[in-house]
């Protein structure tokens, strides 16, 4: 392989690899949700264009860099995920109907109330936050002189990939060492010995709704300095975060850290060398391939290779 086609390749990898980063977030919480609610949230594209009009409006009006706005947006999103799960979701789950996936019914028209109130108050414009970084990069031969390569990396997208990262170990911190994150995990596993050892369910779920979105929120000030924004954005990304979800493992965490990267990683190559038009059809192909060779997911190649089966 000549060095030419080497420094594509591996610039190729390392943008999967930021890339990757983000959507691991981003379907982390639809993961958690998933994985203790039992539901699939469609409107989680949608919440996350909240985050990133959030940020757009703080960056436009208060000239607020839309990575501190991260620190605004997640708590606003949290809030919202927990008024939305508490006064809509909850009632509804209560309720004996028909159909037992109104819950996931509800959910596909919040995402079309918060998309259409954005056309209302935003328009359809695209709109962006024109920050002075968004086209500045690292040079490999600016950290080391005579690197036989010239690889880069690019500014925005590498300080949203750490601060993704950040938010990961993070949450890794609130589920595996704090209480209400131990209850959260008991809620996910085994719903009926949560009840039993006395958690609080329907608190959790409130919890659950409000970190999720909080997750997605912040996903969506990431993306913001790389991304234009529209009132419809949500829609893919909602797609992304479910075929993730189904790559990772149905609640499964270190599944969709795995799975993002993953789906990163592919649609990278796939952009490099077949087309950037390729991706939606990669991660249709993702989807069905999973469905079909490993329906449990990568968690459950995981788990099979820990237990020796």
């Amino acid at each position: 392989m000549s060095s030419v086609n080497l420094e594509v390749l591996l610039q190729t990898l390392i943008s999967g690899v930021l890339l990757g980063g983000l959507y691991a977030l981003i379907a982390l919480g639809m993961t958690i949700i998933m994985g203790v609610m039992k539901i699939i949230n469609l409107a989680h594209g949608e919440l996350m264009m909240v985050g990133m009009y959030i940020a757009f409006v703080l960056f436009s009006w208060l000239h607020i860099d839309p990575y501190l706005s991260v620190f605004i947006a997640a708590p606003a999103l949290f809030v919202l995920g927990v008024g939305l799960q508490k006064f809509l979701i909850n009632p509804v789950m209560k309720v004996d109907a028909i159909l037992p996936e109104n819950q996931v019914i509800l959910t596909v028209g919040i995402g079309m109330v918060l998309a259409n109130l954005a056309t209302i108050i935003f328009q359809s414009d695209y709109r962006q936050t024109p920050v002075s970084y968004a086209t500045k990069a690292w040079y490999l031969t600016d950290l080391w002189k005579g690197a036989p390569l010239e690889l880069s990396l690019s500014f925005p997208w590498s300080v949203s990939f750490t601060i993704a990262v950040l938010i990961t170990a993070c949450l890794w911190f609130f589920l595996a060492k704090t209480d209400t994150g131990k209850s959260i995990r008991a809620t996910a596993q085994d719903l009926d010995a949560a009840l039993l050892m006395g958690v609080n369910v329907e608190r959790m779920r409130v919890i659950t709704f409000g970190l999720g979105s909080a997750l997605v929120g912040a996903a969506g000030c990431l993306f913001i300095p790389i991304y234009y924004i529209y009132p419809d954005i949500g829609g893919q990304f909602t797609l992304i975060s479910f075929v993730i979800t189904i790559l990772g493992g149905l609640g499964s965490t270190v599944g969709a850290i795995l799975g993002g990267l993953i789906l990163g990683l592919f649609e990278s190559l796939t952009a490099t060398y077949i087309g950037m038009g390729w991706a939606p059809v990669g991660r249709f192909m993702i989807f069905v391939a999973v469905l079909i060779f490993i329906p449990g997911g990568v968690a459950s190649l995981l788990r099979s290779r820990k237990f020796g089966k």
